[in-house]
């Protein structure tokens, strides 16, 4: 047995999904759309080191869903006119306030987007 010599502390890439978000928002390129509002849609997929949690059962040695959620529902509460725009704050204020997170994937969708035609949703993706 060799004494002092450490176990290498082994890492897990885990990705953590919140998927189908839904929030009534005031987010448009037109004046009706920030005055009536609209439904969107947000899916979230990031990666952290999940290793340590995986061991301790603690929520404080991960990133909490429910603190991301709120990050997300805060950044939709603040009106914008493009969708590019919403979603370059969400993903700004989760690496802020989140930074164990390596590696994300954001979609935003309008629901059912004022183009004249049947459109089920329009939607803006951001991966880093």
């Amino acid at each position: 047995m060799q004494v002092g010599i450490k176990v290498k502390e082994r890492m897990s890439k885990t990705t953590i999904e919140l998927e189908n978000m839904e929030f009534y928002a005031f987010h448009g390129h037109y004046e009706e759309e920030q005055r009536v509002g609209n439904r969107f849609r947000v899916d979230l997929s990031f990666e952290v080191d999940g290793a340590e949690a995986a061991q301790t059962d603690e929520l404080g040695d991960t990133v909490s869903y429910l603190d991301v959620y709120e990050c997300v529902r805060e950044q939709m509460e603040v009106k914008s006119h493009l969708l590019e725009h919403v979603a370059r704050r969400i993903v700004d204020a989760l690496h802020e306030r989140f930074p164990a997170i390596s590696a994300l994937r954001l979609k935003v969708s309008k629901m059912a987007p004022p183009l004249g035609g049947q459109v089920e949703k329009v939607s803006v993706i951001i991966s880093e």
